[in-house]
């Protein structure tokens, strides 16, 4: 089992356990949630849904962490709990959205904030934002039944265009200079596959 670095992909087993990356969460601080919902809710979930679709559960909490500052992000307390910054792309405005399924009120700012919001962990964020990089890591064609019907529901949430399923092979093309297809979850994303990696081998540690 190779060490992971921005050129690793998604797929492959668990390079580590729950508890190993439960106390590598723990360990830093995390705002609002509880040693219950980061240990009996949030690890548990993805390890459940990654391991289900072939995925390294240890990368998407990786992703998880440093999207969120390890749980500390506005984006990801409650109400909104957006795990990956889905939909997050920087805009806001005063007015209220026609639509506001992919806004969020930010009373702070008094302003609508970009961004979609999730109504649970479990059952809604936690498979939005794993069909989403699977999505993002495999063509139509290639997917098995359980990997389809998870990038299906997550892409009820946020779609994404079809020329950018596929276009990533390795966390390095998750960073929108780096993506053959011109966009990226990162904008512009020159280091986001190695902050990944970097982030994934500390939740490995355990600390």
């Amino acid at each position: 089992m190779g060490q992971i670095t921005e050129l690793s992909s998604i797929f492959g087993p668990a390079t580590a356990g729950e508890e190993q990356v439960t106390l590598a969460i723990l360990a830093r601080p995390h705002t609002e949630y509880t040693d219950y919902d980061i240990a009996g809710v949030i690890v548990p979930t993805y390890f459940d849904y990654c391991l289900g679709v072939g995925i390294n559960p240890v990368i998407v909490l990786a992703q998880m962490v440093w999207e969120t500052g390890n749980l500390t992000s506005w984006w990801c307390g409650r109400p909104q709990r957006n795990p990956a910054g889905i939909g997050v792309n920087g805009r806001r405005q005063a007015e209220t959205p026609a639509d506001r399924t992919a806004w969020a009120w930010k009373a702070e700012y008094r302003l609508w904030l970009a961004g979609v919001s999730f109504d649970t962990w479990k059952d809604d964020a936690i498979p939005a934002h794993i069909g989403r990089l699977l999505a993002w890591f495999t063509k139509p064609a290639q997917r098995s039944v359980i990997q389809r019907q998870l990038i299906d529901r997550a892409l009820t949430y946020r779609p994404l265009d079809l020329k950018h399923h596929g276009s990533a092979t390795c966390l390095k093309h998750l960073g929108k200079v780096h993506n053959p297809s011109g966009e990226g979850w990162a904008s512009p994303g020159p280091t986001y596959g190695r902050n990944l990696a970097t982030t994934a081998l500390r939740l490995e540690r355990g600390r």
